[in-house]
């Protein structure tokens, strides 16, 4: 994650003179202190130690509106698992990478992952309003990846060229950590793309941070011609309180179909009651449950896994618990194959 926390992938389009929306104070206000993480979760001093040599790999950032829905003084609480840095992370693991998906050969244009038939994912911003420790981009080379505006033409060619993509995917880090009127810009140009039909947008901002979800980000949702998904990330129950219950209501009226992805995370979720409870309670938000990620091998996440074998017994004990509709699909993705790859 880059320094560039405030304005996202266009500083330009920054007017000094305009008070900062309050997701960009909250964002710039974040946690990224590995050391005051701890003391405000009322952990023993015994956990700074790890939570600043995990933090010399990969920073922290947890803002406040995530804190609160922690416990203090647990240090397995779900949500902490996901952000607190640890000793672990400096492990180096057999078969853990940099770049286990591989990206590094499907970056045909400046910006530009292209993995899947149909559809191309575009870096609309290598900023993130929080940093999950088992993140597979964790050793992305966003400064590599990062357009500016003029840069940008580049990316619109390829799309352009290619009439068989028909969505374009808005990720990073975190798209919505860029600011609305440059992601309002860069919407317009896919706009004038004829062959393009969907808008698909994964964040987790309207999680961790659900003022996020404000007026400008849903007048240029309601105004694209482009069919919008978004696809949130939502990994436990806990994270779903009613400022995102009402963030998810905002994105609903705005036309946007909400799906959620997780990833299957040792200490986090790994039970069924976990997953069913997660998966109720996004449907209670509007959100239906879409991909169950086993982990991406990336290094300094390997004490989050899984094993295949144990994550198929899962979902088969969930299928017990849930209707069909609220079943997330397990899923591994594999660098070179068409799709993902369903485990079940």
């Amino acid at each position: 994650m880059q320094d560039n926390l405030i304005f996202g992938a266009d500083a330009s389009s920054y007017r000094a003179s305009e008070p900062l929306p309050s997701w960009q104070r909250q964002l710039s206000q974040a946690i990224r202190d590995p050391a005051e993480l701890c003391r405000r979760l009322e952990l023993p001093d015994t956990w700074e130690v790890g939570a600043s040599a995990g933090h010399a790999l990969f920073e922290t950032c947890v803002p406040e509106a995530f804190l609160r829905r922690m416990s203090p003084n647990q240090p397995d609480d779900p949500l902490l698992r996901q952000v607190l840095p640890l000793g672990d992370e400096t492990l180096q693991t057999p078969g853990y990478i940099n770049d286990p998906l591989d990206e590094a050969h499907q970056r045909p244009a400046r910006g530009v992952i292209h993995k899947y038939a149909g559809r191309a994912l575009l870096i609309a911003s290598p900023n993130c309003a929080v940093n999950c420790r088992y993140c597979f981009r964790r050793h992305f080379p966003y400064a590599d990846n990062s357009p500016s505006r003029a840069q940008w033409q580049e990316a619109f060619d390829y799309l352009q060229a290619d009439a068989s993509i028909r969505e374009v995917i808005l990720s990073g880090g975190d798209p919505l950590a860029a600011n609305d009127r440059h992601l309002a810009w860069l919407v317009t140009q896919l706009e004038q793309i004829p062959h393009l039909k969907r808008l698909r947008i994964h964040s987790r901002l309207p999680i961790v941070i659900p003022d996020r979800v404000d007026q400008p980000l849903l007048d240029w949702l309601e105004a694209t011609r482009l069919q919008t998904v978004m696809v949130l990330h939502v990994n436990h129950a806990n994270e779903i309180d009613q400022t995102v219950h009402q963030a998810c209501q905002r994105l609903q009226g705005a036309g946007v179909t909400l799906l959620n992805q997780s990833v299957l995370l040792r200490g986090v979720n790994d039970s069924t009651q976990a997953l069913a409870a997660l998966s109720e309670r996004l449907f209670d938000a509007g959100v239906l449950p879409y991909y169950l990620h086993v982990l991406d091998p990336v290094q300094g996440a390997a004490h989050f896994n899984v094993p295949d074998a144990e994550a198929r017994q899962l979902i088969i004990a969930l299928r017990d618990e849930l209707p069909g509709f609220l079943m997330p699909r397990l899923v591994r993705e594999i660098p070179g194959e068409a799709s993902k790859t369903p485990l079940v």
